[in-house]
């Protein structure tokens, strides 16, 4: 997955400056974004500080970090089942 040129307060501030009155259009020719790219971070961070954002961050990668383990358990789970099952 591509990594954002712009970290969490920058984004954090790019947010901000649409609450305050400016154009999506203005904000996105200042920054170098697309319009999409505007609308994709507000509803993934609208009304988070960043620290929130940090902290949702986290939390994601630890998510998906005990969900390969998870899988991992699964998987050794049912290769032993298999091997059990079969008879010599």
């Amino acid at each position: 997955m591509k990594t954002s040129k712009f970290n969490e307060s920058q984004i954090c501030n790019i947010l901000k400056q649409q609450k305050s009155g400016m154009k999506v259009a203005d904000i996105c020719r200042e920054h170098g974004i697309s319009t999409g790219t505007f609308y994709k971070w507000r509803s993934r961070f609208g009304g988070m500080d960043a620290s929130m954002i940090k902290e949702n961050k986290s939390l994601r990668e630890e998510n998906t970090r005990l969900k390969k383990m998870y899988a991992d358990s699964q998987l050794d789970q049912m290769i032993l089942k298999e091997a059990l099952s079969k008879k010599w």
